[in-house]
């Protein structure tokens, strides 16, 4: 059973929303009923205001937008790798009698990143969280493939003779570079623990290489020595976890395979990291710049960033999915979607 799940409940105005406390995360396993937790706001990256919580009942619910991981469609979640999903139908994720719009948590969080984010005409998103997918922009549109599935760079096989995953193959991105897989193969509750350790570990290595040569170098396990930009995350202990690096690294530079051949296919300007793994900071996205630009060669790479809407881009896709739902016209990236039938 879901021990909790991220909700963001808005007008259709724009003028609040209600969203999940800060600090639940959601830990989804097979059953996707679950209770919602909502706390009230006045709306993004405002404070709330005092009695904001008797708007609640104000709001009268006229539509459900659900972003869910894995393979999905309209109507139905197809399969799930990280959390063992098959043909899950949209009405088992709720019963209230609302009109229900189903679609990709990555591509819906991607829509959201174009419309109130960092956009751009040419970008791949790519939350990392429990998995990894991505939000393919070309153009300044949504790219969804033949059958709506494009953007799974999670099961890009980055060593193919390499650690079994979730969904069947081995050597997956996603069995190296996602929050869970960091995790466990850090020996940690979660990947920011990992980074933590990885970060003191690296500020240990550093001050020893200093203090004997002056060189301050990382070492991981692939061979790939970075420069220790490592800041951002993780406290000051004196004692290290070799470990820790090691899964760490290989994490970068997993990602930096998988970015390099995605960057030869499409040439995107930007790569926007978003997700739960991108609140690392500078420990993830310096040394994934240097291990990018290093797999490129003969061109320069595209530019790599954070996402500005953080771990709430789902949330807001998951919102502007409940908006078409419920009949509204929604603008992504310079379209107008108008309302489903």
């Amino acid at each position: 059973m879901i021990a909790a799940i991220s909700a963001f409940v808005t007008d259709l105005a724009r003028t609040r929303t209600i969203r999940h406390p800060p600090g639940v995360s959601p830990t989804p396993e097979t059953d996707p009923g679950a209770e919602v937790r909502l706390a009230v706001e006045a709306g993004p990256g405002t404070d709330t205001p005092p009695g904001a919580e008797a708007a609640v009942a104000e709001l009268r619910p006229v539509a459900v937008g659900l972003a869910v991981p894995g393979l999905v469609t309209s109507t139905h979640a197809v399969f799930s790798a990280a959390f063992g999903w098959r043909d899950v139908p949209a009405s088992a994720f709720t019963d209230v009698d609302l009109p229900v719009a189903l679609g990709h948590d990555v591509r819906s969080a991607g829509e959201a990143e174009l419309a109130y984010g960092v956009g751009g005409e040419n970008v791949l998103f790519l939350p990392i969280g429990t998995g990894i997918a991505g939000a393919v922009v070309l153009s300044g549109s949504l790219y969804g493939g033949a059958g709506g599935w494009a953007g799974q760079i999670g099961h890009i096989p980055v060593w193919p003779d390499g650690l079994a995953c979730g969904c069947g193959q081995r050597g997956c991105l996603a069995a190296y570079a996602s929050g869970s897989a960091i995790a466990t193969r850090g020996g940690a509750g979660t990947a920011e623990e990992v980074v933590r350790r990885a970060t003191r570990h690296a500020a240990k290595v550093a001050a020893e290489s200093a203090a004997g040569d002056g060189a301050a170098t990382i070492r991981t396990a692939t061979g790939v020595g970075d420069s220790a930009a490592v800041t951002g995350v993780g406290g000051g202990s004196a004692v290290g976890d070799a470990r820790a690096a090691e899964v760490w690294g290989e994490a970068v530079e997993a990602l930096a395979l998988a970015l390099a051949t995605y960057t030869l296919l499409l040439d995107p300007a930007r790569i926007v990291i978003g997700g739960g793994v991108a609140q690392a900071g500078d420990a993830l996205l310096v040394p994934l710049r240097e291990r990018l630009t290093a797999r490129l060669a003969f061109r320069r790479p595209p530019e790599v960033l954070a996402s500005s809407l953080g771990v709430r881009a789902g949330l807001m896709g998951a919102g502007l999915l409940g908006w078409r739902a419920a009949g509204s016209v929604v603008q992504v990236g310079g379209q107008v979607h108008e309302p489903r039938p």
